[in-house]
């Protein structure tokens, strides 16, 4: 990784200091949604955590526009601070604190509007719609706070620092789950309870990170004067956070399409692949953030004018991703069912997810390869071309599950996303070739 002294340290070894944090961050972040569903499932009911579930795609429509456009903007602090610009982050991070915040702060109240129709939209079933919309709305309360937790979590990981967002992810962890036991086992507030858990320990979180920043880098204060836009910052935030976002949205809208597709197939498997997802969420983690490992040491190197340093993490970036995913495919298709029955759902949905994992599981090292050229990609900017990727990508899932769900049942959910990480690869792959053709990369 660049650095002040100009030195280069082992790219693995870097790799593993700033990835495991993050890693451990995902994990804590994901506690969120299990800790729901594990205490509302055992408590509440099956049908409560289908409600749950039916929500999961909606939810993630705000939260994957949040975080692609940080995603940019993670880029280009990272790029600025390799470059040794480091006075140029302050103004970054005022301009997009307010414009992020304040945007999702008007979409979440639209969206808080507008839940029923939504969740009627996406064929949620009868029994479980309504409290579907209770912990919706509940939900979207604490979006706009998350947009802020982003920014700044955002602009530590693009200097290094990817220590800070843990902790601040492990301490309200730990406050959602205290919060999650009185709510809904002690004073039985069911989703609403659950809800409201989560969007506390979502504020106490955010409330953590700004006091760290702030105290640890004098960059990192909010300055009121600066908060201003200059079309320089605008133009390079937006260049580098817009395509992402887009992506993001427009996967998540896909993911609305998707989830219709799947509520088709009845109660139980919405139960058991919603459940299923939570666990395949978790276990991808060590691949997703390695690949946003990847992004951060290559945008540095390349911020720094490293061109060879870049190239490097590349192959040996990808030679532990393919370690990691094997040893995952393996930890999924030995206790991937185990996992899934701790939700409380039944014999015959644990099954379900059982098969789903057995499926799913042996693609992980395709998605793994994918996401390590994809953190090359990224890392230099290319952000248009990987946005571009990821919404063919989406496409081609929603094409091979409804072109081949008679022949596969409720499996293809699986053989679907299967196929479309294969898309991506070799999208990415053809990337990359084209730009060794053109003398670019």
């Amino acid at each position: 990784m660049y650095n002040k002294n100009n030195k280069t340290e082992n790219i693995a070894v870097t790799l593993i200091k700033f990835c495991t944090p993050l890693i451990l961050s995902g994990i804590l972040q994901q506690l969120y949604n299990w800790a729901d569903a594990f205490i509302v499932g055992n408590i509440a009911g099956e049908k409560a955590l289908a409600a749950i579930g039916s929500t999961t795609t909606v939810i993630n429509l705000f939260l994957t526009a949040i975080t692609g456009f940080t995603l940019g903007l993670s880029i280009l602090f990272a790029q600025k601070y390799g470059a040794g610009k480091e006075n140029h982050i302050p103004k970054i991070l005022s301009v997009f604190s307010v414009i992020i915040g304040g945007t999702f702060l008007l979409v979440s109240l639209i969206g808080i509007i507008g839940a029923f129709p939504l969740l009627q939209m996406m064929n949620t079933t009868q029994d479980t719609i309504h409290m579907a919309k209770q912990y919706l709305q509940i939900i979207l309360v604490g979006i706009p706070i998350l947009a802020v937790y982003n920014v700044y979590a955002a602009a530590l990981r693009g200097i290094g620092n990817s220590r800070a967002p843990f902790s601040s992810v492990l301490f309200s962890s730990i406050v959602n789950v205290i919060l999650d036991i009185m709510f809904v086992g002690v004073w039985h507030g069911g989703v609403a309870g659950a809800a409201a858990a989560t969007v506390i320990s979502q504020a106490v979180m955010t409330v953590f990170i700004i006091i760290y920043g702030v105290k640890k880098y004098p960059s990192l204060r909010f300055k009121i004067q600066k908060w201003k836009p200059e079309r320089s910052v605008l133009r390079e935030g937006l260049h580098l956070g817009i395509p992402p976002m887009i992506q993001a949205c427009i996967s998540s809208l896909g993911g609305l399409i998707l989830q219709n597709f799947m509520n088709g197939f009845g109660t139980q498997t919405v139960a058991a692949i919603t459940t299923a997802y939570r666990v395949d969420t978790m276990i991808l983690l060590p691949i997703i953030n390695l690949g946003s490992g990847i992004s951060t040491i290559v945008a540095q190197s390349y911020g720094a004018g490293k061109k060879k340093q870049t190239t490097k993490t590349v192959y040996v970036g990808t030679a532990m991703m393919l370690c990691v995913s094997l040893l995952l495919t393996w930890l999924v298709v030995e206790a991937g069912g185990d996992l899934i029955s701790l939700f409380g759902v039944s014999p015959e949905a644990v099954e379900i997810g059982r098969n789903f994992f057995r499926r799913i599981a042996a693609f992980y090292a395709v998605y793994g390869v994918a996401m390590s050229i994809r953190g090359y990609i990224e890392g230099i900017g290319d952000v248009l071309f990987s946005s571009i990727a990821g919404i063919i990508s989406l496409i081609s899932r929603i094409v091979f599950s409804y072109a081949f769900a008679g022949i596969c049942g409720n499996m293809i959910i699986a053989y679907a996303e299967a196929g479309s990480w294969g898309v991506l690869l070799l999208l990415y792959v053809s990337r990359i070739l084209w730009k060794k053709g053109k003398g670019c990369g």
